[in-house]
């Protein structure tokens, strides 16, 4: 396995040093503000920082969503439904932090609860294929960009309000605030990172960093391979002009951390620590 995947990355590396590399398009001058505010925050070249909601707890979230650039609510690993997260947007709309979801797949079902409670951004992993990363656009836009479908979710009353009025609102600007993200996991993502990062309306690229040494089986981070596929998804998504993120911490890399625009995890946005990240009380005195 290994053998085969060093040789798939040195092909994919020469390939690399062949191609010049230029940073994300900045926004217009003459464009109009977003409400999805983690994405105007990227436009504006900010590095933004987010908080992992993976159970259902519309408290916690509307305390979290306020000291953050946006919420990652968590699909792929956790037992969440729909109506959990659909219960906890709700309760406190228009938050400053922007609630997204990593979805668990690519399915027209599964990205169309995501956007019709009021999501305005999807977290695709595991996508090896354009075909993949081409999906999550498809679905998560409304013609022409994609082909989602109109239906009587929540979304246009969080972002708009009630009545036709605003449904259509939503219906005509919800497209330039989705945020699409496609997650690099696996050597065979890596080998197409720049096709994939390269499909329109992919926003950015995450480097999934626990999953990287997962799939390919080097756990030593500062291996050269490890440190190979890193560069590999830096290269192409910088190539294709797209935003790069990380899960957590990135590991020693040739490319300063100032080069990654998104996290998940990162410091809040104001210097608030969440409950579990506060260090313990001092013991009271006798």
């Amino acid at each position: 396995m290994k053998i085969d995947f060093v040789k798939t990355l040195g092909c994919a590396l020469l390939a690399a040093l062949t191609v010049s590399v230029s940073a994300p398009a900045q926004a217009q001058a003459t464009a109009p503000k977003l409400y999805n505010n983690a994405k105007q925050k990227l436009l504006e070249g900010k590095t933004l920082s987010s908080y992992t909601v993976s159970k259902p707890d519309a408290a916690l979230y509307c305390e979290v969503a306020k000291h953050y650039d946006f919420v990652w609510f968590e699909m792929q690993h956790s037992t969440m439904t729909w109506a959990d997260i659909e219960k906890m947007i709700a309760a406190c709309p228009h938050s400053v932090a922007t609630p997204m979801v990593r979805i668990a797949d690519e399915l027209e079902s599964s990205i169309q609860h995501a956007t019709d409670i009021g999501l305005l951004g999807i977290i695709m992993p595991t996508v090896d294929t354009v075909e993949k990363a081409q999906a999550a656009v498809r679905y998560a836009k409304y013609p022409p960009e994609g082909r989602r479908s109109m239906g009587g979710g929540q979304a246009p009353r969080i972002w708009f309000g009630e009545g036709r009025d605003a449904t259509m609102q939503y219906r005509t600007t919800v497209n330039d605030n989705m945020l699409v993200i496609a997650m690099i996991e696996t050597p065979i993502g890596v080998a197409n990172a720049y096709e994939i990062a390269s499909v329109p309306g992919i926003d950015g690229v995450l480097i999934a960093n626990t999953d990287l040494a997962n799939f390919s089986g080097w756990f030593d981070r500062e291996s050269g391979p490890y440190q190979g596929m890193l560069k590999l998804i830096h290269d192409a998504t910088r190539r294709a002009g797209k935003y790069l993120g990380a899960t957590g911490p990135v590991p020693p890399t040739p490319f300063p951390r100032s080069d990654f625009n998104f996290y998940q995890g990162g410091p809040s946005i104001d210097g608030w620590m969440p409950p579990n990240a506060r260090p313990a009380a001092a013991p009271a005195k006798p």
